[in-house]
């Protein structure tokens, strides 16, 4: 059984029993053996890295937080609060401003890497301008399903949010490219929007002929929904389009203040102020898409995101589009659980979207 290592650096400034619940609970979740340990200084953090064959995460402190770019190996640190902007040494991972809550999501990053490592390869010049690419066993070309993460487009969440379709969507024989972009909050709305549509553009200079590029779905989860609903409209190289309890209507996003205004931080600016850039980005406003389509929606998960797949669906039929919506029950995050029966039910309707193409 695999052995997790949790390493809390000092002057962490976070409740110790609550740190060890949330680990503990994350251990049971992913089927893994764990612990977490205290570390007295940046020494002892080194050392402990060293040991642990890459399945540790820690959580340096501000005493610590230099180790974060040091090549310490395949490393998940995890800040509790926000820091912007700070590169990982070689074949590490940085994860930050989630809060103690990010600790279930650092465990879950270190596990499924380790589980399936995936080859990252870059799109671009920056950081952020990257995929990884995990290829199923046996002879391709394999049908590929691209992930583009959500977190209502704010730099904090990344695409470790994803790491559990990506595995369990490998396992199912598809390749799968789980999809980094710049996030607007730091780089503006436009970069965004290149990032995905450059990313998924991509894939036809990666896999070495490991790709089947006819049977590829593109799949985003939450704020993720809209932009690969978006990037499909854009023109997208792609056979199907999943929106995951996606934001399928900015501007009553917008208007109902959804996550304390992320539409309108997000696009830099509200609905009324600039409604071109609205209906470039709405996918309900740029309907008939014109793509194949499935719409999964949680029937637990925020009732404005309810209502815009609902509605969402029907003006995509009534526009001509093939889609097929599902709604089971389950929240937000059911989604993007494997094994929730929300999602393997949306996992074999994929598997029979790219069969049929």
């Amino acid at each position: 059984m695999t052995d997790v290592r949790v390493i809390v650096g000092p002057s962490v400034v976070a409740d110790e029993v609550l740190l060890r619940e949330v680990a503990e609970r994350e251990f049971a979740a992913c089927g893994v053996r764990g612990s977490l340990v205290h570390a007295k200084d940046s020494a002892e953090i080194r050392q402990r890295c060293a040991a642990e064959d890459g399945l540790a995460v820690v959580i340096p402190g501000p005493e610590a937080s230099g180790l974060i770019e040091e090549p310490l190996g395949q490393v998940v640190w995890l800040d509790l609060d926000r820091r912007d902007g700070v590169k990982a040494g070689e074949g590490a991972a940085h994860l930050h401003g989630r809060g103690i809550g990010g600790l279930t999501w650092a465990i879950r990053h270190a596990v499924y890497r380790h589980r399936h490592p995936a080859e990252r390869l870059a799109y671009g010049a920056h950081p952020d301008q990257w995929g990884e690419l995990r290829l199923p066993a046996g002879p391709g070309p394999h049908p590929v399903v691209a992930l583009v993460h959500g977190g209502y487009w704010r730099a904090i969440w990344a695409a470790d949010l994803m790491d559990a379709l990506a595995v369990d969507l490998v396992e199912r024989g598809f390749a799968v490219w789980n999809l980094e972009y710049r996030r607007p909050d730091l780089h503006g709305w436009p970069a965004t929007t290149e990032d995905v549509s450059a990313g998924l553009a991509a894939l036809s200079k990666s896999g070495d002929g490991a790709l089947d590029l006819d049977r590829v779905g593109v799949v985003g989860h939450s704020a993720g929904g809209q932009l690969a609903l978006r990037a499909a409209a854009d023109g997208a190289r792609v056979a199907l389009a999943v929106s995951l309890a996606g934001v399928l209507d900015l501007v009553e996003a917008d208007r109902r203040w959804m996550s304390s205004g992320a539409v309108a931080a997000a696009l830099g600016g509200t609905h009324d102020g600039d409604a071109r850039l609205y209906g470039e980005a709405s996918p309900l406003l740029r309907l008939p898409l014109k793509v194949r389509q499935l719409v999964v929606q949680g029937s637990g998960d925020d009732v404005d995101l309810v209502d815009f797949s609902r509605r969402y669906a029907r003006a995509a039929r009534d526009a001509g589009d093939d889609l097929t919506y599902l709604e089971m029950s389950g929240d937000h995050f059911a989604v993007i659980t494997p094994t929730t029966p929300i999602w393997r039910t949306t996992a074999l309707a994929i598997a029979e979207a790219l069969q049929r193409h």
